[in-house]
């Protein structure tokens, strides 16, 4: 009797992990890497990383003691400056994308953005401006004015969607969008938590135009910080971390891209991800014909989340204020939150680079860094009302 034998190749599967990181199966696989591999805890840091990044970037959310540590308050005569300079501006007949720092003119208040831009570079990497009077302007004053002060603070604007909008509107889409083709895959669009994770480019900048009615509480994290306790703990993870990724482009072309999620450049640690490209969120479920996660990296993923909200603060994010963080340096989370007829959560976001003080780009994230700054005066599109954002091809957030 002959017997043939068929050999067959094991599959790869995506392990365990979903968008919100669940502390159990964190630990648990945390348990099992390490009896099957006790090496990793002797594991040295890959080349090139250091042991500890130093310098005022490193916090611990216990370090801030009260708001006027990173909260800038307006005054009536800045009030006025920035009143004035949309006057200015309305007075020229530009289209809105030739707002800058010339065209927007604050003399006073203007120089103080810019030590504050300093601060998000080189210092702890993030502030609050407060308040802005958002009830009293139109919503298309209120577009012109947001992008002003922000054009003291970053002098780059990037296209957050593949129409060349530079404005998102942040807010609960799930029922006036909830017939949008595909579904909406992104927590940022919900009520639901955001866990910690960056954005592309350089600097965040959020405004409120109305908070929630109750939860909605923004949160930030030190990566640098986070680095830290991984480098000194398990250098094993920060070599995964290093390494190249497969992120999803959910229906983009080609369907994933490769590239690390950790950078040393010019001593500094840089974090770029986002988890839903990893894990899928709601309706936009991960691809399971592109090349699944390993363990590590699921276990990488986790660690950077909770570390990152072990050491994480919250933002008292008032109606009317901006919130400017370093999108390099820091990571950022949002607890749920509910709405009511009176407080309907509701935020617009820019993305901002200063060209003048800028963090040199790690090489991956190169291209896109062009292609997110590169969009012209005449390009740049403001939506006044919420939209789902529109894909552009190769575009990983």
């Amino acid at each position: 009797m002959t017997y043939t034998f068929t050999a067959t190749e094991a599959v790869a599967q995506q392990p365990d992990i979903e968008y919100h990181p669940n502390e159990a199966k964190y630990y648990a696989r945390t348990a099992q890497r390490l009896a099957e591999n006790p090496g990793i805890l002797t594991a040295k840091l890959p080349r090139g990383f250091p042991k500890e990044i130093t310098g005022p970037i490193v916090w611990e959310g216990k370090d801030w003691t009260e708001e006027n540590q990173w909260v800038y308050k307006l005054n009536a005569s800045e009030l006025q400056e920035i009143n004035n300079a949309l006057a200015h501006f309305k007075s020229l007949g530009k289209s809105i994308g030739y707002i800058g720092r010339d065209t927007f003119p604050l003399p006073s208040l203007g120089a103080t953005l810019r030590r504050l831009a300093e601060e998000l570079y080189s210092g702890r990497g993030f502030f609050v401006l407060r308040t802005i009077p958002v009830d009293n302007y139109s919503r298309a004053d209120l577009a012109i004015v947001y992008t002003g002060i922000s054009s003291h603070v970053g002098s780059a604007r990037g296209k957050q969607d593949g129409t060349g909008a530079v404005l998102a509107h942040i807010k609960d889409l799930t029922i006036s969008h909830a017939h949008e083709r595909g579904g909406i895959g992104n927590a940022a669009y919900t009520t639901d938590k955001q866990v910690f994770h960056t954005d592309v480019g350089d600097l965040i900048a959020l405004i409120a135009l109305q908070t929630a009615a109750e939860g909605g509480t923004s949160r930030i994290s030190s990566s640098a910080r986070v680095y830290n306790e991984l480098a000194a703990t398990r250098p094993d993870l920060i070599a995964t971390l290093s390494e190249p990724w497969p992120l999803d482009t959910f229906g983009g072309t080609p369907a994933y891209s490769t590239r690390p999620l950790l950078y040393h450049e010019d001593g500094r640690i840089i974090i770029q991800y986002s988890r839903r490209h990893f894990t899928g969120y709601g309706q936009q479920k991960r691809n399971p014909y592109i090349p699944p996660i390993t363990e590590a990296q699921a276990e990488a993923l986790d660690a950077v989340h909770f570390l990152a909200e072990r050491y994480s603060l919250a933002l008292n994010f008032q109606k009317g204020d901006i919130q400017y963080i370093n999108s390099l340096g820091l990571l950022h989370a949002r607890d749920a939150f509910k709405d009511d007829a009176e407080h309907t959560r509701h935020l617009i976001r820019l993305w901002l680079r200063n060209d003048e003080l800028a963090w040199k780009t790690p090489k991956p994230l190169e291209r896109i860094w062009t292609r997110l700054y590169s969009i012209g005066p005449e390009e740049q599109r403001f939506p006044l009302d919420p939209e789902i954002r529109r894909k552009e091809n190769g575009m990983t957030k």
